[in-house]
């Protein structure tokens, strides 16, 4: 089994659905994962242990969700290396707005890229383009996946009277 590429982080099964869906868009680039729950606030040994033995692992690159106060691309961050995309899932009180806005308001030198709320697939997509900078294959796939939406986007056209 070829090791993982991505570490696909979430807080809660409950962000399950969510974060699948990077699941499901690396698996069309055939881009390596692994997928992990790991509460910052629940878990915070296992999630520091977690970062701390990515690298090694051979991570290149994680994908971390996690709704309300949204602690866990940043716990993430501080501990690894290497690029966080933080995933803000929507919250039942705020909406996700609660989620966005502490993932994205990092303090210097911790960054986390940060999409919108629930949107796992741009994670991944953001994780194969980091990926493809180091990969040409990996490269070519990112190429034809942006030629295949410019496509569909054009066409759409066609459906207008």
């Amino acid at each position: 089994m070829k090791k993982p590429l991505v570490g696909i982080i979430m807080g809660s099964d409950s962000d399950l659905p969510i974060m699948n869906q990077a699941g499901d868009v690396l698996d069309e680039f055939g881009i390596t994962y692994e997928i992990k729950i790991a509460s910052a606030h629940r878990s915070p040994e296992f999630t520091a242990n977690y970062a701390k033995g990515v690298v090694a692992k051979g991570i290149k690159v994680i994908i971390a969700g996690a709704g309300g106060a949204a602690h866990l691309p940043g716990v993430i961050a501080a501990y690894v290396p290497i690029p966080v995309i933080g995933v803000p899932i929507e919250s039942k009180s705020l909406k996700g707005m609660d989620s966005l806005l502490s993932i994205v308001q990092m303090p210097t030198g911790v960054p986390v890229a940060t999409v919108a709320i629930n949107n796992a697939k741009n994670a991944a997509i953001l994780a194969a383009k980091i990926l493809a900078t180091g990969d040409n294959k990996i490269l070519e796939k990112v190429i034809k996946f942006k030629q295949k939406i410019k496509k569909e986007s054009i066409n759409k056209n066609k459906k207008l009277k």
